[in-house]
């Protein structure tokens, strides 16, 4: 079982490397997060029954407002790093969050209930392709998102300022 997480993993990997996943999740799975992650007081997200979360708080590229979004994350304990992977699920374009972290490196993460001031890293060259083949490992489904897109999907790596 990839990461070592709950019995379904497989079948929602299954279900998520699907084209109606990608329409669907965008609007449904970041609105359910938000919800239960304000109701559990910061603790919680209803997508990490499946995969670690986060919720990245960063300033907007162009409007300067903050702004908030819950997303899978890859967690890397040696590192005490978090990788996030801009997959879009799989759909054109690259997520408006990424263009945020890349004109507003710093940025802050709501992470089991504790809020993490971060700086964000975009990966490129080797670093990248090392992390690319750790979050393939840990979610296979990322696999099928880049072989719909044209685009070189995104990964950031945060670590705490």
């Amino acid at each position: 079982m990839a990461g070592g997480r709950g019995f379904g993993v497989g079948l929602v990997q299954k279900v998520s490397s699907t084209r109606a996943f990608a329409r669907i999740a965008p609007r449904v799975i970041p609105a359910l997060d938000k919800a239960v992650h304000r109701l559990s007081g910061g603790k919680a997200l209803l997508s990490t029954r499946m995969l670690p979360g986060v919720v990245l708080t960063a300033t907007g590229a162009r409007s300067g407002r903050r702004r908030t979004t819950p997303l899978a994350c890859m967690p890397e304990p040696e590192r005490g790093t978090w990788l996030l992977v801009g997959s879009n699920f799989g759909r054109p374009g690259h997520p408006s969050w990424t263009a945020n972290l890349l004109a507003h490196p710093d940025a802050e993460i709501s992470w089991k209930g504790e809020t993490i001031p971060v700086r964000a890293e975009r990966l490129t060259g080797e670093e990248r392709a090392a992390a690319w083949k750790a979050a393939l490992a840990f979610w296979p489904p990322y696999a099928s998102y880049q072989a719909r897109v044209e685009r070189e999907i995104r990964l950031f790596r945060l670590t705490r300022r």
